[in-house]
């Protein structure tokens, strides 16, 4: 009677740890099955792979943010950054001399790029880490810092005609895939043997879980936090560059709401804003229900006001669904 009795507990755990993230799986399965029904468009190739390359930006920056969100951080600059990588590569690949068929400078200004997106995370860490500021107003500051920066580096103008290099990294191909796509999977397949596998995974979910109880079991808290969030920084910039890719040009303005979608995606995909509890292939799940759902409405020719009021649902329910998980965990 006992051993059943640890069973059905042990399950009731399972259950209560990885929902989240197989209720979303299914939900996005459901609402594939109803738009094909009421949208046959919905089902083709291009309209597939499309859904795929829109939701390739966002996924990306929503890895960095579900890595900031296990350790029960935020990061409200990512957008930001994202405006100032391409303003920054822009601004690069000009005075280098505009060639977009040499790819050394291409390459160096993606380097370039990804350094701002390093130091940005870094300047993050240190206030939160070091400082110990709490997260939401640390990144709230450096929001507003790196999109300055980016207006007035830019002087508000945008740059057009980037190098091939770039191009490619935003709407090449790969045989029939695009090259956001498989960038996008090929980070999502890092990241997850990094969480799952690697001593820094384990640590994020420890300091996510109790930082104090991190903090005594040696982990270096400090070090982590700073890592996560250069990560982040990374990511968006790595986002950036796709994106400046796809469009052959780097705005100042760009990466407006970039937060806000990533924060949705990693907390419709199952990951506690209380930290420690989560998966990235969750949040993948999680920017995918938000692109099919904004390209289905799109479709039903949904105005995006209301669209808006689906994705803002969402999130509401997906926190409210952790609140209550994690209430009854207590």
């Amino acid at each position: 009677m006992n051993e059943v009795k640890s069973r059905k507990i042990n399950w009731q755990g399972l259950l209560s740890t990885n929902s989240s993230e197989y209720f979303v799986a299914i939900c996005l399965i459901v609402v594939c099955i109803l738009l094909s029904i009421v949208s046959p468009a919905f089902l083709s190739g291009k309209n597939i792979l499309n859904i795929l390359v829109q939701t390739s930006i966002n996924s990306i920056v929503a890895i960095g943010m579900t890595l900031v969100v296990l350790t029960s951080g935020i990061d409200l600059s990512v957008g930001s950054v994202v405006a100032l990588t391409g303003v920054s590569v822009g601004i690069s690949f000009v005075a280098m001399g505009s060639d977009i068929t040499n790819t050394g400078i291409g390459l160096a200004c993606i380097l370039i790029g990804l350094v701002v997106g390093a130091i940005t995370g870094f300047f993050n860490g240190i206030l939160i880490a070091q400082i110990k500021m709490p997260p939401f107003i640390a990144t709230l500051g450096s929001m507003s810092i790196a999109r300055g920066l980016g207006l007035m580096m830019s002087n508000g103008s945008t740059t057009v005609g980037l190098p091939n290099v770039i191009g490619f990294l935003g709407s090449g191909r790969i045989g029939f895939i695009y090259t956001p796509i498989v960038l996008m999977l090929i980070l999502y397949g890092v990241f997850w043997w990094i969480l799952r596998y690697t001593k820094f995974g384990r640590n994020i979910y420890a300091i996510g879980g109790n930082m104090e109880a991190a903090k005594l079991s040696g982990i270096k808290v400090k070090k982590t936090l700073l890592g996560v969030y250069v990560l982040s920084g990374i990511c968006a910039s790595i986002a950036a560059i796709v994106l400046i890719g796809r469009l052959n040009s780097a705005s100042p303005t760009a990466g407006k709401s970039y937060e806000m979608d990533a924060i949705a995606a990693t907390v419709i995909g199952g990951t506690s804003m209380n930290g420690g509890e989560g998966k990235i292939i969750g949040t993948l799940v999680g920017a995918l229900f938000i692109a099919v759902l904004r390209n289905g409405l799109n479709l039903l020719n949904v105005s995006s006001y209301s669209t808006e009021i689906f994705v803002g649902v969402l999130i509401v329910v997906a926190v409210m669904m952790d609140t209550i998980r994690q209430s009854k965990n207590a």
